[in-house]
């Protein structure tokens, strides 16, 4: 279980940047704050996905500085699980986790 979990990691990591090099690639190689989030928004079904993903993510985030305070998790693994969630996102955080953790739950 602990491949799949590796390489859920690293499609994690490869599938959201490879939309993202299309994005900047479709707009003459050039990075738009406005333009992201007015895309991303752009109709219902994107909303739909966008808020799934938010309350997702922020629901890891309150468990993870839950598993910090109750100290069953390190500071140093929470900083890395941060750093994951927002530098590429819950595509990575959540499959990094389940691969640190799967030797502790079974």
């Amino acid at each position: 279980m602990k491949k799949v979990f590796a390489i859920l990691c690293v499609l994690g990591i490869a599938y959201p940047y490879y939309y993202i090099f299309k994005f900047i690639e479709t707009n003459n190689w050039e990075w738009s704050t406005s333009l992201f989030f007015e895309q991303i928004n752009q109709n219902y079904a994107m909303s739909i996905l966008n808020a799934d993903l938010t309350i997702a993510a922020t629901s890891f985030l309150i468990y993870l500085i839950y598993r910090l305070r109750v100290k069953a998790i390190s500071k140093n693994q929470f900083i890395k699980y941060l750093i994951s969630l927002f530098m590429v996102g819950f595509s990575l955080v959540l499959p990094l986790y389940l691969y640190d953790n799967y030797e502790k739950n079974n």
